[in-house]
């Protein structure tokens, strides 16, 4: 007998999914950029994401112990804001300038405003954002696997003029410069296939993200391979699959998954083709983050029955 349908009180569908169980699918699907980090850029990768994940665990559990409040560390939540931190972040980020971002990310973003699924923003997000601009310097400091160098000219690829010079195999295996988790796509194009398949997320928004930077792009420049290079560089991969998709600031709806993706991909592209600012993700999903209660209201779906007022008005003035 299948006991899912409970006659009662919502909610009516119940799942044995449970917020540690979807944090842990988030961490696998994390692994392969944490892997392919250490490869490319060395051990201190490894000890980056390790500082970052202790320092958020750290956080939220004193946070909690002084304002005497149940200690969530056990969800994992905090965890898997350490790793996507970490992944933000060059691998040669001053320890202390990481862990002010931890703090930030939740203390005043996530604690403050309530705990999970209370924050207005992703606590990752917002933490890079504040490390970006409090320690420019040292969020810009790039290191480069050495077959990279000279082909990149040390420069990321957003920043390389003539983008048909780059090769999208080296982009696509991560072969260049930049922060830890974006720089291999295929890693990332993996822990997108485990999140898809366990259901922890849906394709909407990653596939209505990076599909609409592809039209702009392509329409942009009339090139296939720029259009390719600008979704295979940046933070665009990377944001659009952790990031885009956090369950409290993005659209619960299909529809509104939909035009938030596109959205998304409107903001960046203007960001990074007439901005001065050759990346846009981070700021794009903070910008897109605050219209999410929008959307949900205006794509939020039609409960079964309902009579518009209109309607409703008009037929009982006919009886």
């Amino acid at each position: 007998m299948d006991t899912k349908l409970i006659v009662s009180a919502s909610p009516h569908v119940r799942s044995e999914e449970t917020t540690q169980s979807l944090m842990a699918n988030v961490i696998v699907a994390l692994c392969p950029c944490v892997v392919a980090s250490a490869i490319i850029f060395g051990m201190r990768a490894l000890l980056v994401t390790a500082v970052s994940v202790v320092a958020c665990v750290a956080f939220e559990w004193l946070y909690c112990k002084l304002l005497k409040k149940t200690n969530p560390i056990s969800d994992l939540s905090a965890v898997v804001t350490g790793i996507i931190l970490a992944m933000n972040v060059p691998v040669g980020m001053p320890i202390g300038q990481l862990i002010i971002g931890d703090l930030v990310a939740i203390v005043i973003v996530k604690q403050l405003f309530g705990g999970i699924g209370m924050n207005f923003a992703n606590p990752a997000l917002v933490g890079r954002i504040v490390l970006f601009i409090s320690f420019a310097g040292s969020m810009n400091k790039w290191v480069f696997p050495d077959a990279a160098v000279d082909q990149l000219s040390s420069a990321t690829p957003l920043a390389v003029a003539d983008k048909s010079k780059l090769s999208l195999l080296d982009l696509f295996m991560g072969i260049h410069g930049g922060v830890l988790g974006e720089t291999c796509a295929l890693a990332i194009v993996l822990g997108l296939i485990y999140l898809v398949a366990t259901k922890t997320i849906s394709i909407a928004i990653p596939a209505s993200y990076v599909g609409s930077m592809f039209v702009f792009y392509l329409i942009a420049t009339h090139s296939v391979h720029e259009a390719l290079v600008a979704v295979l560089s940046g933070g665009l991969l990377f944001g659009a699959v952790f990031m885009a998709t956090d369950y409290v600031t993005s659209p619960f709806t299909l529809k509104g998954k939909l035009v938030y993706g596109v959205a998304l991909g409107i903001v960046t592209f203007a960001i990074r083709y007439w901005g001065s600012y050759t990346e846009g993700v981070s700021f794009a999903l903070l910008f897109m983050n605050l219209w999410v209660p929008y959307i949900n209201d205006l794509t939020r779906q039609t409960p079964y029955g309902y009579i518009k007022p209109a309607k409703k008005a008009k037929e009982g003035a006919g009886k």
